[in-house]
């Protein structure tokens, strides 16, 4: 594969961290731009190899098929029903971006944002 002979019984591991890092598939892949995803054909499913958020092959997520369903119902139910802003005075340019390792990433400097309750009116 790709030059490399891998011996028959290999456990084979895929870095999607690093894929998703990987300037030769993604502009500015520095960058947080999920703007960048709107107009995309990739499959999340696990058939585009450039972006496997639930893994793939036989491995994949098991909760792959509720995330699908749930989490565009949730975040479309969040954003509706409140109005954001961010906490503790912070701009949107003063935004820490840095990631901090541990066993799931974390942002360095947590995010703390408000919810404010719509108020409609008639």
């Amino acid at each position: 594969m790709w030059g490399y002979k891998i011996p028959k019984g290999v456990q084979v591991l895929v870095n999607a961290w690093a894929i998703g890092l990987d300037p030769s598939l993604w502009e500015d892949s520095l960058a947080f731009k999920p703007e960048r995803f709107l107009a995309s054909e990739l499959d999340v499913r696990g058939r585009d190899f450039e972006l496997i958020p639930f893994g793939a092959g036989r491995r994949m997520c098991p909760g792959l098929p509720l995330a699908m369903r749930m989490v565009p119902a949730m975040l479309v139910s969040l954003i509706n029903s409140f109005d954001w802003q961010l906490g503790g005075g912070i701009a949107p340019k003063d935004l820490g971006m840095e990631e901090k390792f541990g066993i799931t990433f974390q942002k360095a400097i947590p995010l703390c944002v408000v919810p404010m309750t719509l108020v409609v009116q008639n």
